[in-house]
């Protein structure tokens, strides 16, 4: 009986709730449809922000790339400057280093030469005095005659030639070749006039004559000579001293060479034998500080 009353209430209200249920699906739907759409427009603004940083990775990944072959290249360009500039630095030194034995020899050449012009110069001021003596000479008036008491019987002296002429001869000949006569001559200028101006430059010649020939022992002899009788001598003493240097080392005696060159370095700093002593020590790796070679 309740049955019975209770089916027409289930009916009559049924609609109702299905009604109600159906419009709470259709807002749930339609929530779930503006979210599906949010997530769509999110999606696409994502993919949007991710396609722009991509491209500005790539394009900072370019210009990494683009940064690093520059720097590589400035590197490479930087290193072949500095390897180009040691060429041009290490060519020019050598240069200069070749320049300076070259000047060093012309040094000597003209010192040679400026010996040779003030032997001449001594050659005319000699010629000088022998004509003025050859003038007083015919000036003075003839011994008297002889007596018949005097004795004749003794050898009259020999007049010794002009040292002049036995300079300048023996000059000559040593230029031209002639160093056998030259060094006769040399000698012979020396056994008169062993006191005159010009007998340090004729000791000298003499001992370069026998370096010239390979005869070292006499050259050593002669140099030793001009610094034992002319060692005030300014203009042959450093000479003889730098040449003594250069005969020991022909003679195989390098440490007795190097302090000869030291000694000229020593006694005539400012000479042009001293500069050469100079680069003979340098050739030979040696120091030429005199105060290194005491301490040794």
């Amino acid at each position: 009986m309740k049955l019975r009353r209770l089916i027409p209430a289930v009916l009559f209200v049924f609609p109702i709730i299905c009604s109600a249920a159906s419009k709470e699906i259709v807002e749930l739907q339609r929530d779930v449809a503006q979210l599906q759409d949010q997530v769509r427009t999110l999606q696409s603004a994502f993919d949007i922000k991710i396609g722009a940083l991509t491209v500005l990775v790539q394009q900072s990944v370019d210009a990494a790339n683009k940064a690093n072959t520059a720097v590589a290249g400035l590197q490479g360009g930087i290193q072949e400057q500095m390897r180009q500039q040691g060429k041009d630095v290490v060519g020019p030194v050598a240069t200069v280093g070749t320049k300076i034995d070259e000047m060093a020899t012309a040094f000597q050449q003209v010192q040679n030469s400026m010996a040779d012009v003030t032997a001449r110069l001594g050659n005319l001021e000699q010629q000088m005095k022998d004509l003025s003596n050859a003038v007083r000479t015919m000036q003075t008036p003839a011994a008297p005659p002889p007596t018949s008491g005097s004795n004749h019987s003794g050898p009259t002296a020999a007049i010794p030639p002009s040292g002049t002429m036995l300079y300048s001869n023996a000059n000559r000949d040593r230029l031209g070749g002639k160093f056998d006569l030259a060094l006769q001559e040399f000698n012979e200028y020396l056994k008169y006039y062993p006191d005159d101006a010009l007998a340090p430059a004729a000791q000298f010649w003499i001992g370069n004559i026998y370096f010239t020939q390979g005869d070292y022992d006499n050259a050593l002899k002669a140099f030793d000579l001009v610094l034992e009788r002319f060692p005030a001598n300014n203009s042959k003493a450093p000479d003889a001293l730098y040449w003594k240097g250069k005969t020991l080392m022909k003679l195989d005696k390098r440490n007795a060479a190097a302090t000869q060159f030291r000694e000229v370095i020593r006694k005539y700093s400012g000479s042009e034998a001293a500069a050469n002593a100079r680069l003979q020590l340098k050739q030979m790796g040696l120091s030429a500080s005199t105060s290194a070679a005491r301490k040794r």
